[in-house]
């Protein structure tokens, strides 16, 4: 794997040694020649880190969808209040875990980078504790989640239901948080096909499991609930004793250490504006699906944008592959002192992310007339579904192309920054764009969608902006700064 040839010396991991010399140089020659051999070893190096990340993030997300279309066969009711309490949970949730999760691509990928390899293992422990204490407070919002639901106008029946549900996949936060700090500690380190194997097995045991406590169990739609808990969980523990016996991670797992308890602020100031930047972005999609009700028809419009965003999430499964291999590869780079690698790095990933978007835009705009069959037998839905797929091709694209430079930006810990930017292009352009069109020139639910594409054409433009005027020496002056300011020695983390 990359890095893994990288010298073990941990002593003085940021001075260059005549390996890595040699390697600059060449890096020279080969821009002289055109960098034709370095720019396919990047794609290779890229490709090889996206396609197992794509497979996890597909997999992992199919633990919910499968769990919703098994409560689906138990009636109306309960498929209606399982998906009201499985977007609740992500809304709330796991969009939140996840996103503070996200810090450890700038902590861990860095540190990687600069041969700390002990810190790996400190900066998991971290967020571990972190994302676990955040869980406890999620845990009371989903436990009155009916009431909050309810609060927004949401069918009593249903809200009270969806809490029921909600109320039994409740342990799973406290597995969801550790699985995802595992994960950016195996993917920081390149270490991808273990986890695509883990989520595989997690998937498919996920299927029994839920068939038999949703069907023979007698607990109904809470089966499923609780049948979430136990994948995750089974994921969580089949990493967590790859990484204790694999020698892949000798270096990088040094042991449970106290110093994980030291240095949260410094997580915490990474791991806040990481949330934001997701849940920003899951939040004005959602917040499309609420508005589409106060429409003209609402059950047509709400109907036709779930599908619609229920297509988007699963292709955009891909370029959020792509936003891992990214973060990886920058902050790998930053940290051991290659600024133009890291450059080249971003250069290669949005030419595999816009060839990989009007690849998807063509498919999607050339199935427009069948995909609605999938999910509705109504005409009426099919067809208008077929009106918004070529909108959905050209939202896919620049969220495809804005996942990826998001990814590059957390490679650099620039957070903070691309927070601000996701608030002012979601809430700034997006959402009034979104009301305009569909409520004052009265377009309806494609208006909703139309809003969300200005939003997205804004994000792209001031990311790329960000991205293009970028200093990237200096960015590996403070990845090198980052690093040494959060080192431990190894003989205290051990």
């Amino acid at each position: 794997m990359e890095g893994e040839e990288r010298s073990p010396s941990l002593q003085s991991p940021l001075i260059p040694t005549s390996d890595e010399i040699f390697e600059s140089n060449g890096r020279e020659s080969l821009e002289k020649d055109g960098g034709k051999k370095e720019i396919f070893e990047e794609i290779t190096r890229q490709l090889w880190l996206a396609g197992p990340l794509v497979a996890v993030s597909l997999l992992q997300y199919c633990l919910q969808v499968i769990s919703v279309m098994m409560v689906g066969h138990l009636g109306e009711l309960a498929l209606s209040s399982a998906s009201l309490a499985t977007s609740f949970a992500t809304v709330t949730g796991f969009s939140l875990l996840l996103g503070m999760g996200s810090a450890l691509d700038t902590l861990c990928g860095q540190a990687y980078g600069a041969q700390q390899y002990h810190m790996l293992g400190i900066h998991m422990q971290r967020a571990m504790f972190v994302l676990l204490l955040t869980s406890v407070p999620l845990a009371f919002i989903w436990a009155y989640s009916g009431r909050i639901l309810m609060a927004f106008g949401q069918d009593p029946q249903i809200s009270m239901e969806a809490e029921l549900y909600a109320r039994w996949m409740i342990p799973s936060l406290f597995g969801y948080g550790p699985l995802q700090c595992l994960v950016k500690f195996l993917q920081t380190q390149n270490i991808v096909f273990p986890m695509m194997v883990s989520s595989g097995l997690t998937a498919l045991a996920h299927i029994l499991v839920c068939w038999i406590l949703v069907f023979k169990s007698g607990l109904g739609s809470k089966g499923a609930a609780l049948a979430n808990c136990i994948s995750y969980w089974i994921n969580a523990l089949l990493l967590v004793v790859y990484v204790k016996f694999s020698p892949t991670c000798k270096k990088t797992w040094t042991g449970l250490s106290m110093e994980a308890f030291h240095g949260v602020l410094d997580f915490l100031r990474l791991g806040i504006p990481s949330a934001a930047m997701l849940c920003l972005e899951y939040w004005s999609f959602e917040m499309v699906v609420l508005l589409s009700g106060l429409l003209p028809n609402p059950k047509l419009e709400m109907s036709v944008l779930s599908i619609s965003i229920n297509t988007m999430w699963v292709v955009y499964m891909i370029p959020f592959g792509l936003s891992g291999s990214i973060s990886t590869r920058v902050s790998n780079e930053l940290g051991a002192g290659h600024p133009q690698a890291a450059r080249l790095a971003v250069c290669v990933a949005s030419i595999i992310t816009i060839t990989e978007g009007v690849i998807v835009g063509l498919i999607t705009i050339l199935v427009r007339d069948v995909w609605g069959y999938l999910y509705s037998n109504e005409e009426e839905v099919v067809k208008y579904v077929a009106r918004m797929m070529p909108m959905l091709a050209i939202s896919n694209f620049m969220d495809g192309v804005q996942c990826v430079l998001s990814g590059a930006g957390r490679g650099c810990g620039w957070q903070k920054k691309f927070a601000f930017v996701n608030l002012g292009a979601y809430y700034g352009v997006g959402i009034p764009c979104a009301v305009l069109f569909a409520f004052v020139f009265h377009v309806g639910g494609m208006g909703l969608w139309m809003g969300i594409i200005c939003g997205l054409f804004v994000l792209v433009l001031l990311l790329l902006t960000i991205t293009l005027s970028t200093d990237w020496n200096q960015q590996a002056m403070k990845a090198r700064d980052r690093v040494d300011s959060s080192n431990i020695p190894i003989q205290m983390a051990s």
